[in-house]
């Protein structure tokens, strides 16, 4: 849908922000990374809300920012969704709606209207109330709709879903991950929840201490054996989109190619595609299937790498018919086991972190 080409770098008191890269943005691509890695430092460079940084920004070809050119914020054509909704306190959901649309400058003849905005967001029996009045997740669900009736090339997010409860998240999950396929605009969406990642991103920006260290798909940057590292200490694992088979007394069955695993599922639909975060903490080895155990997870593996971890741990790279898993066991586990590259191995996953703690 568009390329961000960026080589940017500003400098705070006790922080520096150094970027070059180009991003092939399609659908929603993540900026995550701990906090004071520089996320919304970065997307406010975008959006041309810096203007003491160095270096270039383009978007499809046009500069918006290079020695002595500085595209205002407003003439970039960015939807801006902030942590709060920042809306107008005093003016109704529709008004502030409209309020949009008489500033957007220069809408295309594709311009989003109203009725399409208000429908995708589900905000019609809002419309009439103040917005004082709405929950958290109504309120983003009304600041998202304003971003879009500007018409925006690419849409900006920075951590919606922080100051909302669980419940809210709910609320507001779908519409998010829905924005590319329906308004055809890409977007860029800050975060530092691993959850909200596997939940929403194609693609991830991994940023530590101002520096873009990875770039790529999801599943490849979250398995890296140096994850945790560079995200501050954050566990190593997987991202793994399985597809649900079947759903029984909240328990849903997903399919992994030939192998099954079964998790806790408040709702699960036959045929729905669902991301689960697989910590590589929580997968156990076995050389041979177990008996009468209580793990109800087990997976015939394959061992692609073993490489060294922290604390006499190894973390090993399993395939699993074509997916990967990530396994962190002891030094003392792997020789009193002779596992090596290549071994055939039993994969245990002693607990599944889905996302259906955001919504499903």
């Amino acid at each position: 849908m568009g390329t961000l080409s960026l080589n940017v770098a500003l400098d705070r008191p006790g922080f520096e922000l150094r970027v070059a890269i180009e991003l092939a943005l399609s659908g929603i691509t993540a900026l995550f990374g701990p906090s004071g890695s520089g996320k919304t430092t970065l997307l406010r460079v975008i959006a041309g809300l810096e203007r003491e940084v160095h270096g270039t920004v383009a978007f499809d070809g046009e500069t918006w920012a290079s020695a002595g050119v500085h595209v205002p914020a407003h003439r970039r054509r960015i939807g801006y969704v902030f942590q709060d909704g920042r809306l107008f306190p005093h003016l109704t959901v529709e008004q502030n709606l409209q309020f949009a649309l008489r500033r957007s400058s220069a809408r295309p003849p594709s311009s989003i209207d109203l009725a399409t905005a208000v429908d995708a967001l589900d905000l019609r029996p809002l419309l009439r109330r103040r917005t004082p009045s709405l929950s958290g997740g109504e309120q983003q669900r009304v600041a998202i709709a304003r971003a879009l009736l500007t018409s925006p090339r690419l849409m900006l997010m920075d951590e919606p879903l922080s100051s909302l409860d669980t419940a809210r998240k709910r609320e507001i999950l779908s519409h998010i991950e829905k924005l590319p396929e329906i308004f055809r605009v890409p977007v860029l969406y800050v975060t530092h929840n691993v959850e909200e990642v596997a939940r929403l991103a194609g693609d991830v920006v991994l940023l530590s201490q101002g520096r873009a260290v990875a770039y790529g798909p999801v599943a490849d940057v979250f398995e890296r054996a140096d994850f945790g590292s560079l995200t501050g200490g954050l566990e190593a694992g997987v991202v793994l989109r399985a597809r649900v088979v079947a759903h029984e007394r909240g328990i849903a069955t997903l399919a992994l190619a030939a192998q099954r695993l079964r998790v806790p599922m408040a709702a699960a639909p036959a045929g729905a595609i669902h991301p689960i975060r697989i910590s590589a903490r929580d997968v156990a080895i076995a050389t041979v299937r177990p008996e009468s155990l209580s793990i109800r997870n087990v997976l015939a593996a394959k061992i692609l790498s073993i490489e060294p971890g922290a604390n006499m741990n190894v973390e090993l790279l399993l395939d699993v018919d074509g997916e990967h898993l990530r396994a962190r066991i002891t030094r003392d586990a792997l020789e009193e086991l002779e596992l090596s590259v290549g071994r055939d191995v039993f994969a245990l996953v002693k607990s599944v972190a889905l996302e259906s703690s955001l919504g499903t």
